[in-house]
């Protein structure tokens, strides 16, 4: 098995209370956009902005291409980046600035033709998810290298997701009524103004987060050919199996929540006023359901403790698609008991979630032990590119189906078009999440694997130290 080049043996102490919240703040700045888009950039397009929801379905699903070219390619790039710096970390300074302004271009509105809006559509997107790939593949390439450990990698995934959850739940709870008081009746401006407040936090956050960390795994000069660094990746069937899942537990996800504003609106006859201080059902529903997710976030590393990873994955993705039968089966008139059904659902995909992403760094450090080579940048680029191209199926789902039922926005909808919303909301999203649990059955890297690849990497690395 080919060894690296002479390089320190890592840091093995435990990760620093502040280090951990430093690395999930990170989370928190992405997803301020990733929360925002999947809650309501389908429902800007159509309701505000005038595009038709099959063109804005068709949008979010063709501007895919560029990521299955870009999230790759970014992962490669950060693998060979060296600075002072490290190799990931330097990103979340270089490209926040970018990322804040593309996210505030995609909401700025601006009075164009149907074909000019749309035109502007397919170009704001495209490029605010390349900013997107430029800071996030690094941020979660830093994951693998952050600690040599794997259980310190997983307590650093929860602080991940916990701040991730708080950051998207931020979004709902705020969006909505900052649209309302910012855009006083004006939703172009509200969404505006209000994306631009985010847009601030996010460049702040990431920089707190590079201010923060640290890279203790410090892999050798990568010298290893494109060509060979990818095929030894397709070899990693349980990297494989991750990516699957992955886009489609999120693809579930993101139906449903793209499908929130359309269900209260048009379904639960909501009519968007205030029904608890500046907040609206909207607000409240999204922001029970993401609570719920930041406390199975929170529960996570306590669960990995006691059970395998892909068993609780199998476990909890089913347990959340029979939740979304029963919500089904809820009258339009029972809020609590809906909010209830939706609230424990997320939970489970707060474990779901968290457990991906830390079973990515066990598939760098797995790929490592084989070929001697750290490629976590092109491994958690996997994430990315699952993370978004879900988000993008997710969200032109409920558009296809709206337009497939004969929706037509601000109008009363027929029965037709409201068993479709219903059927976007509850029954679609059930399908994928059973097809995760499904998947789940094939990946490979048990604990005792993980164990055994933990331990000879840590002493090969310590053999490289003495013989430097």
């Amino acid at each position: 098995m080919q060894q690296p080049a002479a390089l320190k043996a890592p840091d093995t102490a435990p990760l620093s209370f502040t280090e951990k919240v430093g690395y999930g703040l990170g989370d928190m700045a992405s997803n301020f956009y990733m929360g925002f888009f999947g809650l309501f950039l389908l429902y800007y397009y159509t309701d505000v902005f005038g595009i038709s929801p099959a063109a804005a379905a068709t949008m979010l699903l063709v501007t895919k291409v560029v990521d299955a070219i870009s999230d790759p390619a970014m992962g490669l790039i950060a693998d060979r980046t060296h600075s002072r710096w490290g190799k990931y970390r330097p990103y979340l300074l270089w490209v926040a600035v970018p990322y804040a302004m593309f996210g505030m271009l995609l909401f700025l509105g601006p009075e164009l033709s149907a074909a000019g809006k749309l035109a502007y559509a397919y170009l704001t997107y495209t490029l605010v998810m390349l900013a997107y790939t430029a800071i996030n593949v690094p941020y979660s390439a830093l994951l693998a290298v952050i600690s040599p450990v794997a259980e310190e990698r997983t307590k650093a995934t929860q602080y991940r997701f916990v701040f991730a959850s708080l950051g998207t739940l931020c979004v709902g709870a705020l969006a909505t009524p900052l649209v309302s008081l910012l855009g006083n009746g004006d939703e172009v401006l509200g969404f505006r103004l209000t994306i631009a407040l985010f847009a601030l936090m996010s460049v702040l956050i990431f920089w707190i987060t590079f201010v923060t960390t640290r890279e203790r795994v410090r892999p050798a000069r990568h010298d290893s050919s494109v060509a060979r660094d990818l095929s030894g990746l397709i070899a990693n069937s349980s990297w494989v199996v991750l990516v699957v899942t992955g886009i489609v537990v999120i693809i579930g996800l993101i139906a449903r929540f793209s499908s929130i504003i359309f269900y209260l609106k048009y379904y639960m006859m909501d009519d968007g006023s205030a029904v608890f201080m500046i907040f609206d059902r909207t607000a409240l529903f999204t922001s029970f359901g993401l609570i719920g997710q930041l406390i199975g976030a929170l529960l996570t590393p306590m669960l990995a403790r006691r059970f395998e990873k892909r068993h609780l994955i199998v476990a909890m993705n089913l347990l959340h698609a029979g939740l979304l039968v029963l919500c089904y089966f809820i009258p339009p008139e029972q809020f609590a008991q809906v909010v209830l059904v939706h609230s424990l659902g997320v939970f489970t995909f707060g474990v779901t979630i968290t457990l991906l992403f830390s079973m990515y760094t066990d598939c760098a450090e797995y790929g490592e032990w084989q070929s001697g080579k750290n490629s976590a940048g092109l491994v958690m680029s996997a994430s990315m590119f699952s993370l978004k191209l879900g988000t993008a199926v997710g969200g032109a789902l409920p558009g296809f189906m709206l337009a497939q039922s004969g929706f037509i926005a601000n109008e009363i909808q027929t029965e037709t078009a409201i068993q479709g919303i219903r059927l976007m909301f509850n029954v679609i999203p059930a399908v994928f999440f059973v097809l995760g649990s499904a998947l789940m059955l094939y990946y490979r890297l048990d604990r005792q694997i993980m164990r055994k690849v933990e331990f000879e990497l840590h002493e090969r690395r310590h053999s490289i130290q003495g013989q430097a």
